[in-house]
């Protein structure tokens, strides 16, 4: 088993086990879940469970503490720690969606702009009738130009406001 397939969520370390291994009181680890530090699993029964994530979130707030980081401000360290984690986790999921989506269906989306602007699907090699005529911008400000005047004409006024 590789290091990679290790699920470092699975909560699998009773309390003495990660006290232990934290290098701290096992009373010190139901202080900070109390507090909402470290939050550990539970089993059926409500005996707590630390993973592997746990144990280095126990690590970081003692390490932290030390260096005389107050606890609220540790635990809003560690809230974002773990709101960060989880938006890694997304972005490589849908890094992965993509990669899918795109091995599945090679080439398989080409958009255009249509007339009115809008987006256009087009089907894979088609091409796309290129638009010759002038498209005038108006601010709603503008008089409505009159039915006879032509792109020429227009451009004209535009030029002399």
């Amino acid at each position: 088993m590789a290091e990679d397939d290790i699920d470092e969520d699975a909560p699998i370390f009773a309390i003495a086990a990660a006290a232990e291994l934290a290098a701290m009181h096992a009373q010190t680890l139901r202080q900070y879940d109390r507090l909402g530090l470290v939050v550990p699993g539970r089993t059926q029964g409500g005996s707590r469970r630390y993973s592997l994530r746990h144990i280095r979130q126990l690590r970081e707030v003692a390490r932290m503490s030390a260096e005389g980081i107050s606890l609220p401000a540790i635990a809003r360290i560690l809230e974002l720690e773990n709101e960060v984690a989880g938006l890694r986790r997304e972005v490589r999921d849908l890094e992965q969606r993509l990669r899918d989506e795109m091995q599945q269906r090679p080439g398989a989306r080409v958009f255009a702009a249509g007339a009115t602007g809008a987006v256009v699907t087009l089907r894979h090699g088609a091409r796309v009738r290129r638009a010759t005529e002038v498209v005038l911008y108006r601010r709603p400000s503008d008089p409505p130009a009159s039915p006879q005047s032509t792109a020429e004409e227009a451009l004209q006024q535009r030029i002399g406001d």
